[in-house]
């Protein structure tokens, strides 16, 4: 597995971003008051950084990336450049070929598979947020939705659900016995939806909200009472060779936990949407993940449990 690293040994660089993550989970639920660390910038070129445009297009991993760059003067100026409407399969296969600059920088949910290609910058994104999914949903299809509370009662039912050929959701769902329809097209699939090809399209807590608005369909709601959750980690992604970018991403994502600047972040994007989604009135259904690498499946696993224990919190 490639991990962008500076001077520390492996062990210590585990050590100190599994530490990291339980920090920005910490801060996550805390509304922390402290301001960016502007330095002056070296004279350096202005470096041009492509990050795949479902990205760009996302107000909270524009922001989290231009964070990143921003705490790392020391590496020049810098340009974000929205890349060309790729699917994520492509994305992540140009990304993992270098030398095109078709996608430089990537935010997508990791697998052992994706690390073993790509190099990854091990800090979730948005404190674990996105293995925890809501179902949109046509307003017609809302009662198949009533009286499920466990995961056998959800097979029964026999709730169809919409994912990304690429995406990792898909083999997680599928290993869960849950039936799962695909494109290759995030956007295709809205489409699907309105023609019923399947019940629910299962979005992250922290994106949907962010959907919707993008979609702008009045029809599409989100399913009031159930949550899918599994470890599912989303990292930034960089190429295989990238070294000099996974560096500076993770340099700067550090830089940022520690003077609470993410924590500002992750309020800022996530705080609302984790309250308008009101998650501690839902039933949450928790879903096995077995392709997570041995890392990663301890920061999902920890994050995920962490996330249900303030969950819990939240109902007593």
């Amino acid at each position: 597995m490639r991990y962008a690293q500076r001077r520390l040994t492996c062990d210590q660089a585990g050590t100190k971003l599994f530490a990291a993550t339980r920090l920005s989970l910490t801060l996550l639920c805390a509304l922390v008051s402290s301001c960016f660390a502007h330095a002056n910038p070296a004279h350096n070129p202005v470096q041009e950084y492509v990050l795949w445009y479902r990205n760009y297009d996302s107000p909270a991993i524009y922001a989290l990336v231009t964070l990143a760059l921003e705490k790392t003067p020391e590496y020049g100026e810098f340009r974000i450049i929205r890349s060309q409407e790729l699917s994520q399969g492509r994305a992540l296969r140009e990304l993992g070929r270098g030398g095109t600059r078709m996608v430089d920088i990537a935010n997508v949910a990791t697998s052992a598979e994706r690390e073993q290609f790509l190099t990854p910058v091990p800090v979730p994104v948005d404190g674990g947020l996105l293995g925890f999914r809501v179902c949109v949903v046509m307003p017609e299809s809302l009662s198949l939705f009533e009286g499920i509370h466990s995961l056998d009662d959800l097979r029964e039912r026999g709730v169809r659900i919409g994912q990304g050929d690429h995406w990792p959701d898909t083999p997680i769902l599928r290993n869960n016995e849950i039936p799962v329809i695909t494109h290759s097209r995030y956007e295709i699939l809205f489409g699907m939806l309105r023609k019923h090809r399947f019940d629910c399209f299962a979005r992250g807590v922290s994106e949907v909200i962010n959907d919707l608005q993008m979609e702008n369909d009045p029809e599409m709601t989100i399913e009031p009472n159930l949550v899918l959750a599994y470890p599912m980690p989303s990292y930034l992604f960089v190429g295989p060779e990238d070294q000099v970018t996974a560096h500076r991403l993770q340099l700067g994502m550090e830089r940022a936990i520690r003077d609470g600047s993410f924590g500002v972040f992750l309020e800022q994007y996530y705080g609302a949407a984790v309250a308008n989604l009101n998650l501690d009135k839902r039933t949450i259904i928790v879903l096995d993940n077995p392709f997570l690498s041995e890392e990663s499946g301890s920061i999902g696993r920890d994050t995920l449990n962490n996330l249900r224990w303030r969950i819990e919190l939240l109902r007593d």
